[in-house]
């Protein structure tokens, strides 16, 4: 009785069966496609340009920054400037420049009870800081502290404050402020925004913003617009008296790896770095009128 279930497929019936198992394969398989096919193909990494690309300027920007209309004159454009301390200044350029859709942003430095910090304008705005996570503390409703940032290296925790659309970051170095200093700047930094969009700054009690001709740590800290950011060319326009007898140039343009030049021209410094074209034609024709 046993034999009869020592059954050995061969030959025609073997094949057959193999036939069979095959089709009932392919019926399975044939919704198991079906579903990976429609599913939608992982997206490719966007790779930022090295440069912004000209033909896309006037179409895109950073969100912390400010894109003032120019008027033609000829061959050049202008448009009026104001600094973070209310300076108002013309600033002529060659239109082929674009300075008026590279963006631009303020910058001054500050001391607190003797101590210097940077008042940054971060290019990307507060995603910058934030990282879409949560603060430490409030100082007031338009100031917040958020952690140190990893890969900072010196920097520590950060104060970030809001000026209507404008964002601006204090970060800690070396002896860090301590509570009261935070909560004195946070008091007495003030901010408004033009008509225009320009942030103007004031400072009282144990707070004081630079002048123009200051400086700090070897680099001038007084008011100034930067214009520019990312990894594209940059230009600083820093008001500084008598600033001829001097070459030091705002930090933001001497510390990103390429070749920094300025001049100084009627008590402003410009400072420009990027591809040699763009230094020799921004150095050579940007005029600025202070009023």
């Amino acid at each position: 009785m046993a034999d009869q279930f020592d059954v050995i497929e061969s030959g025609e019936r073997g094949r057959r069966r193999w036939i069979g198992l095959a089709v009932v394969l392919a019926l399975l398989l044939i919704p198991v496609v079906g579903v990976l096919s429609s599913r939608d193909p992982e997206p490719r990494p966007v790779v930022p340009a090295p440069d912004p690309i000209r033909s896309l300027t006037r179409v895109q920007s950073a969100p912390n920054v400010l894109n003032v209309p120019a008027k033609a004159k000829g061959r050049d454009e202008v448009f009026e400037a104001v600094f973070p301390d209310g300076r108002r200044a013309e600033v002529r350029y060659p239109a082929e420049l674009d300075l008026d859709s590279m963006g631009l942003r303020p910058f001054v430095g500050v001391w607190v009870d003797g101590k210097y910090r940077q008042l940054l304008a971060p290019y990307n705005g507060e995603i910058e800081i934030t990282r879409g996570g949560q603060p430490i503390r409030s100082y007031a409703d338009n100031v917040t502290l958020w952690p140190r940032q990893a890969g900072s290296g010196s920097y520590g925790q950060v104060l970030l404050f809001e000026f209507g659309p404008w964002r601006l970051a204090v970060y800690d170095r070396g002896q860090g402020l301590t509570f009261d200093q935070r909560l004195a700047l946070a008091r007495g930094l003030k901010g408004r925004v033009t008509k225009k969009g320009y942030l103007v700054l004031s400072a009282g009690g144990p707070v004081r913003l630079a002048e123009p001709g200051e400086t700090a740590e070897g680099y001038p800290v007084g008011p100034q617009l930067w214009f520019g950011g990312g990894a594209g060319p940059m230009i600083a326009l820093v008001p500084a008296p008598g600033c001829q007898g001097t070459t030091a140039v705002p930090v933001v343009i001497d510390g990103r790896g390429r070749r920094a030049e300025s001049v100084c021209r009627h008590g402003v410094r410009i400072a420009v770095t990027g591809p040699r074209s763009f230094r020799e034609r921004a150095l050579e024709e940007i005029q600025i009128t202070l009023k």
